[in-house]
């Protein structure tokens, strides 16, 4: 039964459920609806599918979620990222339009799915954590600019196709001159009108008197009002025969399974946008969930959330729809609306369902501008331009990164764009580690403490060279480290001993164990012993499998305390007699920082 309840999470709130839990996730279910209604619409749009995909798309997988998902507020379904990501994988095999692009994006998300699944089952979420902060971050700013830009076209009623910002800004300006005045008056009112709703619905809710919850309800509404009143001026004053787009018949019903093109190459051509986008998918969808979580103390099983986001994704597939993941905004809306389980989402594919069978007819007359103004008002929310300042501020190693992801997801595409910060993330990270920050330390006077000689006032005695490394020791720093303990004694001719000091140890890989070996050796031929002090029970045991403690020159110490009173007694007694404040200059190392 545990087996079970691991891989069926429902196994363990469908038992408890009551009446009251109900009425809260039917509430919740009506609010995410009416919002995820215009959304679905306007993402298959995005990824350049008919508008009916999005709807496909947030049925069945919200289902398949409730039953293997493990947060209880996420609501899944088609998001900005993830509808760029698809639009640019699956527009470099087929025209938009074409069957061909609606079996692509189907084979994108069932390849998504199955990796989504296998990555659970194997315990590989760990790999979502080449993807820091800054680079996720940079590349969801950039991601929202390009989605913005994208969509002024259908602001503007043009033509202005283009992968990268460069390319859909030359296209406007070539196109400008197209511009269809009622399409613009259209675009930018929904806009303004959806901006004002974002900020200003709600306080002026409130200050009539209506319930905090029912006018933040309202307030998430705006989009579905904007949606019915560009419908019935585009129905009364026959927009259409005016040059003015419109989403067009939606054909009525529920979504048939299917199955997508069992083509090998296609599928070998769509492996790696479809890795990108799970992990892309799965680092949005689980953070958002656990941000959720925390906050009514509950439990996010990232193996499972991988498991939980592939079987949506393989249930979006079967039912003809595209990639899919946890949203941002509609799941805080679900939290916060008083979702109380997964049943929440559910009973959301049930409305979704519901307007499937006879709400489509009654949008037919949708101006496209309309769901383009809902797209720039929702991916504009994701833009953080502060978020680089900060990191620039905080790590010039980390901004390098977020400032490529930026750039090349800006001039080039999305794919080049993540795996560019991917890969100059861990190439900054390798440099960083290969550079380890090492320290000679000192003891302050009249404690047990031992802290940097280039920032504190410490005793280091004239034999013995304490050196403290911050980083475990692997392949790629081993012979940063030998170099710089023999530079260092090479320019003390008194130093005895040298003595490693290892709090910061996790790890000593085989390369950096075979340096260990070689540096004691050298060290010993200048009649100098090595010693190592605080090292962690991991890489103890580590060491006590091999030979080497037994030709280790010096000793192991469990404290640098016990280190330095055993090496040199006379510094450890003037040490303990003193004042901190009272430590002689002369007593201070005086070398180069390390």
């Amino acid at each position: 039964m545990t087996s079970l309840r691991r891989f069926f999470p429902i196994l363990d709130w469908a038992g408890t459920y009551s009446r009251d839990t109900a009425a809260n996730d039917l509430i919740a279910a009506v609010i995410v609806t009416i919002m995820l209604i215009p959304q679905s619409l306007a993402y298959a749009l995005l990824a350049g599918l008919p508008a009916e995909v999005g709807l496909y798309a947030s049925i069945l997988p919200l289902v398949a979620y409730a039953i293997f998902g493990t947060s209880r507020a996420l609501a899944v379904g088609p998001v900005a990222v993830v509808s760029l990501m698809t639009a640019s994988a699956v527009g470099e095999l087929a025209a938009q339009g074409t069957p061909e692009y609606l079996g692509a994006a189907i084979a994108l998300a069932l390849l998504s799915g199955l990796m989504l699944v296998a990555m659970g089952l194997f315990r590989l979420g760990f790999l979502a954590n080449l993807l820091s902060h800054p680079v996720i971050s940079g590349f969801i700013t950039a991601s929202g600019l390009l989605i913005a830009a994208s969509q002024l076209k259908h602001i503007l009623g043009i033509k202005a196709d283009g992968q990268t910002l460069v390319e859909i800004a030359v296209a406007l300006v070539r196109h400008i001159g197209e511009t269809n005045l009622i399409t613009l008056a259209i675009g930018v009112t929904a806009t303004a009108f959806l901006f004002w709703v974002r900020k200003g619905l709600k306080p002026l809710l409130l200050s009539a008197g209506l319930h905090p919850r029912l006018a933040d309800s309202l307030a998430k509404a705006g989009p579905v009002v904007a949606v019915a009143a560009t419908t019935l001026a585009a129905t009364l004053f026959s927009l259409g025969a005016q040059g003015v787009k419109l989403v067009g018949d939606i054909p009525t019903g529920l979504p048939m399974p299917t199955l997508p093109p069992l083509d090998p190459a296609l599928w070998l051509q769509l492996a790696g946008p479809a890795l990108l986008i799970s992990v892309v998918g799965f680092v949005e969808s689980v953070s958002v969930a656990q941000t959720l979580a925390a906050k009514k103390r509950q439990r996010i099983v990232p193996d499972q959330e991988l498991i939980g986001l592939g079987a949506a994704n393989i249930a979006s597939a079967v039912s003809g729809g595209y990639p899919v993941t946890g949203g941002f905004a509609r799941s805080v809306v679900n939290f916060d609306a008083g979702a109380a389980t997964p049943a929440a989402g559910a009973f959301t594919a049930v409305g979704i369902a519901l307007a499937t069978l006879f709400l489509t007819p009654l949008l037919a007359n949708l101006p496209q501008a309309t769901l383009a103004a809902t797209i720039i008002v929702a991916v504009l929310s994701l833009v953080d331009f502060k978020a680089i300042r900060r990191t620039y501020i905080y790590s010039r190693s980390d901004f390098a990164a977020m400032a490529a992801t930026i750039l090349v997801t800006l001039g080039v595409g999305v794919e080049a764009g993540i795996t560019s910060g991917v890969v100059l993330s861990v190439l900054l990270y390798l440099f960083r580690t290969s550079r380890p920050h090492m320290a000679v330390v000192g003891i302050v006077p009249g404690t047990e403490h031992f802290r940097n000689v280039q920032r504190h006032k410490v005793l280091t005695g004239r034999t013995v060279l304490s050196v403290r490394v911050d980083e475990s020791l692997y392949f790629a720093n081993s012979r940063y480290l030998e170099d710089r303990i023999l530079g260092l004694v090479a320019e003390r001719p008194e130093i005895r001993h040298v003595v490693l000091m290892c709090p910061a140890v996790n790890v000593i890989d085989a390369s950096a164990f075979e340096t260990l070996e070689e540096l004691n050796q050298r060290l010993k031929d200048s009649g100098v012993s090595l010693h190592l002090s605080e090292v962690k029970g991991p890489v103890m045991d580590r060491l006590q499998r091999t030979d080497f403690l037994q030709h280790l020159t010096g000793q192991v110490f469990l404290t640098q305390y016990q280190a330095f009173c055993t090496l040199d007694p006379q510094t450890a007694h003037v040490a303990e007699s003193r004042n901190p404040k009272q430590a002689a200059t002369s007593d201070l190392w005086s070398g180069p920082e390390i």
